[in-house]
């Protein structure tokens, strides 16, 4: 007989998912699969089990790579395809129930699965888009734009004349290599991730988070609004100026520059609203008329002087005016390198024009480092041109004057280089009296001109398309920022207007503000700010891309290859040396502003999370840390209590939260652990998940972690948790535990699974506290019929909640975890002067003594004085008091009050006994009958939780023992804040289960303050020793 061929009748070529259909054929697969074999829940929401025709045991359900799985838009005119689930590829449809609800894509499946005329008629034409630039117009000559200025034709030739044409290369090639330095680090970034709008703002924010980001981003706003102003009234100072020489004055200086500052932004502001395609096509204009006059200006330098210009020191080119300007000649209270770099530098600011526009490029991964770099290196060229042409053709002093040509008597005491060209300003030049020369003579570039007013025409262009990019810049970052809303009152400006979401809101407080600052009319005080705060975005921008690299994280990922996080680095330092060098009190009120900012972003923690290098940051310490704790022994010294916390959901018991977040806060590892009882499933472990519970413990100002185990029972889960839990040294050393009440009303069974949760911890070695108080730890309502039964809650009395087990195991999570919901609890409230009762009756390692030590540390529980209680004969009673005494004082523990108790080794009251009996009277194995006999009686080996007369009799002095406590605790502790006393231990196989808990349960019964049982692992936790 031949074996089946597993090919026989089966064509895979069926099963081959077909490849992405167009967006121009508009055509979609009905039913279940879409074009890309992905799996697609229908309208109804069943699965594919019940439509799908696939042979069984081969589902095409896995899909090849596709772009919408990662993208979080849609592309108009096909329906988005969503990456089958695990559990769509994992779950049996048939026997399994329908697939959970999956916040990421259930709302886009839903949406493609149903069919309604509504979705058929849904947009019948593609929307219209928005203007979108390239890396030419978008971006390089935005920047080419913002970055000349007024400097480069007023101060440029001037700049040169003191520091010569050497030291001013220099000036320019730093200033260049810090631009340029930001110019990569900002490419790097941009290329890390689509770029949205938002610009420097968006860049900083993704990268370093929101808490820096978001101050830069409001400072970089407003600078840019000053800004408009500032460039606006450069712009009317020139039209005074002309004014002036015309003899036509409106008012007087001031107020004529008030009213044509005030009319230039009105207008400014209308085109900017007219939309980004006019804003664009007026800066290619102020591009051309400043082209225009760097050609009119590089003719003037070609053509012969005239006489006229020859008075005023224009010669042509001439190697030996070259030869005597390229070395420096100070003058002035500002005539040094510094002072003149300090000048020089804010014309070569402005890279950052084209990144804020990112949400108005085409493509900003490739715009922005193509435009902004080409822009810096065209811009220095320039610079270097200007500024080596103007001093090979003008002396640095000239006095104007046609008269001043050279004699035949004054030739000897000629003192210029204009002397070998027939001129003599020998009595200007030491009269200092000289009024031309490009050291005196701010106008050199349109003297030199072959048309001055194109010149004019250059200066014009310079300072309106400045403030043009600045008056776009500001709204655009400021729009960002109100929408991811760090900061109160600010998102009413956020709002977007037309198809290229136009912030016309945020158009007109940058109108208001720049109107604000024209008025004012004199901001020589105010433009070292403004260039400080783009000098601190600089900073952080290089200061982002090396924070970036030097965390490794896989996430960081540029396609611009052509950075060093090193040289972002020098960056982020130059950029800060710089700040202060042009005015050390203005860079102080920069970054105080952004410390500001930063410290209220920090306090209120706004809800984002966009993945940035400080996260990445964060993780990578904490790594370190937890490493290098490996090689650090463990020592007594230093030894905290790590706590596990077994919780169920932390919102349900929080007491028990509360108190172990008294020991841990701030000094050692608090975690609290979950436990749900089902099978493994994809609902089971969503059950686990950590958001809501860590929410709540953060809102409660709790710092612990969380960690939920799915599990078939509940011993087991825990015993997960106390092998699993931690990380290295990190890793937790004492179980704390609610005190199970219902033992008695619960099943056996349960019982003896919570004892053996006890002795699992005991055989890791755990230190074991057990919490109970007489109101109850769980807080919660959630419904029993959901309670794992073996720690179903019962009622001490009628006048006592219910008191579940110490892990809630529901397998539908019925807990509230909303972090508006915080019941307070006794361990919450500030503690009167009561005291804080230690029975250290047997030595466990020094945690009975170390615990409430830790507690009095707390505000809340200071003012309680700690009794420390002992045992010891009545005869020896003063002498065994110093003794015990004595050994607290070299512990420094600061105890005092030391009480010895003789009477605890008295046999009980018999009634009391008699209550303990009754206790056990369920759970005793009737003598009569014959264990394991043929009469059907369960044996021990079956129902290990029952007690027999050995039992009874070989631990008859710990039972009585425990009974005897509860009487001195009733005598001595009723009116404590807390008592904490060593825990019995049960030997495990001579001690039942129930008569261990029966133990536990009498020994703090009717006690009105909360009883913490506490047994050490029997280690030393405290020495008196100082190494």
């Amino acid at each position: 007989m031949e074996s089946p061929v597993f090919s026989d009748g089966v064509h895979l070529a069926a099963y081959r998912p077909s490849l992405p259909l167009s967006v121009t054929n508009k055509k979609e697969t009905p039913g279940g699969f879409e074009e890309s074999g992905c799996y697609q829940c229908y309208g109804d929401g069943s699965s594919i089990a019940s439509h799908g025709s696939a042979q069984p045991g081969y589902e095409t359900l896995d899909a090849p790579p596709h772009y919408d799985f990662y993208a979080n838009t849609e592309v108009w005119g096909r329906r988005r395809r969503f990456r089958p689930s695990l559990y769509e590829l994992h779950a049996n449809f048939e026997n399994d129930a329908k697939p959970p609800i999956y916040e990421e894509t259930t709302a886009g499946r839903m949406e493609g699965g149903n069919s309604s005329r509504e979705d058929e008629e849904e947009q019948k034409e593609p929307p219209s888009e928005p203007t979108r630039f390239g890396w030419v117009q978008g971006v390089m000559i935005r920047c080419m734009l913002n970055i000349w200025g007024v400097i480069l034709f007023l101060r440029l030739p001037w700049i040169t004349a003191q520091a010569g044409i050497g030291l001013t290369w220099v000036i320019i090639l730093l200033s260049s290599c810090i631009t340029g330095i930001t110019g990569l680090s900002t490419s790097a970034i941009a290329t890390n991730g689509k770029v949205k709008g938002g610009g420097t703002y968006f860049l900083i924010s993704r990268s370093l988070g929101p808490e820096l980001g978001g101050s830069i981003g409001l400072i970089f706003a407003f600078a840019n609004a000053v800004a408009v102003a500032m460039h606006t009234v450069g712009f009317a100072e020139t039209v005074v100026d002309l004014m002036q020489e015309h003899e036509a004055v409106i008012v007087d200086r001031t107020n004529d520059i008030r009213i044509i500052g005030i009319i230039t932004v009105t207008c400014l502001l209308g085109i900017s609203m007219a939309g980004m395609s006019w804003e664009s096509k007026t800066q290619v204009l102020f591009f051309l008329v400043i082209l225009v006059s760097f050609a009119s200006y590089i003719v003037g330098t070609i053509i012969p002087a005239s006489p006229e210009k020859q008075a005023k020191g224009f010669f042509s080119y001439r190697a030996d005016i070259f030869a005597t300007n390229f070395v420096p000649k100070w003058q002035g209270p500002d005539g040094s390198f510094f002072g003149m770099f300090s000048i020089f530098f804010p014309s070569a600011t402005g890279i950052l024009a084209g990144a804020n526009i990112s949400g108005d490029l085409k493509n900003p991964a490739v715009a922005i480092p193509k435009g902004t770099l080409m822009a810096i290196f065209w811009t220095t060229i320039s610079y270097l041109i200007i500024s080596s042409t103007i001093a090979s053709c003008v002396v640095r002093e000239a006095s104007g004057l046609l008269n001043d040509t050279l004699s035949l008597t004054s030739s000897n005491d000629c003192v210029s280089v204009a002397c070998d060209y027939g001129w003599d300003f020998t009595q200007c030049i030491n009269n200092k009296t000289c009024t031309y020369g490009i050291s005196n003579y701010y106008q050199s570039m349109s003297m030199v001109s072959a048309f001055a007013p194109l010149i004019t025409a250059g200066i014009f262009g310079a300072t309106l398309s400045s403030a043009l990019a600045c008056l776009v810049s500001a709204p655009k970052v400021f729009q960002c920022l109100c929408k991811d809303k760090l900061y109160p009152l600010i998102g009413f400006f956020g709002k977007g207007y037309g198809k290229n979401d136009e912030p016309l809101r945020s158009y007109l407080l940058t109108y208001i503000i720049a109107a604000c600052f024209i008025i004012i009319a004199e901001l020589n005080t105010i433009a070292p700010i403004i260039s400080n705060f783009f000098l601190c975005s600089y900073s952080l921008i290089n200061f982002s891309c090396f924070h970036a690299s030097i965390t490794n994280s896989p996430g960081w990922r540029p396609s611009f290859r052509f950075y060093s996080k090193w040289l972002s680095l020098l960056g982020t330092i130059c950029c800060v040396v710089i700040m202060f060098m042009l005015n050390w009190w203005a860079a102080l009120i920069a970054f105080g502003i952004v410390f500001l900012l930063l410290g209220y972003t920090l306090y209120k923690k706004p809800a984002v999370n966009w993945g940035s290098s400080v996260q990445a940051s964060s993780y990578n310490i904490a790594l370190n840390q937890c490493v290098g704790l490996n090689h650090v022994e463990d020592h007594v010294k230093n030894y905290r209590p790590q706590c596990l916390v077994l919780s169920g959901p932390p919102s349900s018991r929080p007491a028990l939260v509360d108190l172990v977040s008294c020991f841990t806060k701030g000094l050692s590892l608090m975690m609290c652990g979950n436990v749900i009882t089902a099978d493994p499933s994809s609902s089971a472990v969503d059950n686990t998940s950590s958001d809501g519970h860590i929410t709540w413990l953060n809102q409660r100002k709790v710092k612990s972690f969380y960690r939920g185990v799915v599990a078939t029972e509940l011993r087991s889960g825990v015993n997960m948790l106390l092998q699993g839990a931690g990380l290295g040294r990190m890793r937790p050393n004492v179980l704390l535990m609610g005190f199970k009440k219902d033992w008695r009303s619960d099943t056996a069974q349960a019982a003896h699974n919570y004892i053996g949760i006890l002795h699992d911890a005991f055989d890791l070695q755990y230190s074991v506290c057990v919490l109970r108080i007489k109101e109850g730890l769980d807080v919660s309502n959630a419904s029993h019929s959901h309670v794992n039964p073996a720690f179903d809650a019962g009622r001490e009395n009628i006048n006592t909640i219910s008191v579940p087990p110490c892990v809630r195991t529901s397998t539908t999570s019925t807990v509230s975890i909303d972090g508006r919901s915080q019941p307070s609890s006794v361990f919450q409230k500030k503690q009167v002067k009561k005291t804080i009762d230690v029975y250290w009756l047997s030595d466990d390692g020094g945690l009975t003594l170390l615990l409430p030590y830790l507690l009095t540390r707390r505000k809340r529980w200071a003012a309680c004085k700690v009794r420390v209680f002992v045992g010891g004969d009545s005869d020896k009673k003063e002498e065994q008091r110093e003794e015990v005494l004595a050994l607290i004082k070299k512990f420094r523990l600061g105890f005092h009050d030391v009480e010895v108790l003789p009477d605890i080794y008295q046999n009980p009251q018999p009634g009391n006994v008699h209550q303990f009996e009754n206790m056990l009277a369920r759970f005793r194995l009737d003598k009569n009958l014959k264990l394991g006999s043929d009469t059907g009686t369960p044996g021990l080996q079956e129902e290990p939780w029952m007690i027999t007369d050995q039992d009874v009799e070989k631990n008859k002095a710990k039972s009585l023992r425990q009974i005897r406590l509860n009487e001195v605790l009733q005598d001595y502790s009723r009116e404590a804040a807390l008592i904490v006393i060593i825990m019995p231990v049960g030997r495990r196989g001579a001690c039942p289960s129930t008569l261990y808990l029966a133990w536990l349960d009498f020994l703090s019964r009717d006690l009105r303050p909360p009883v913490l049982m506490v047994r050490g692992n029997q280690e030393n936790v405290l020495t008196f020793y100082c190494q």
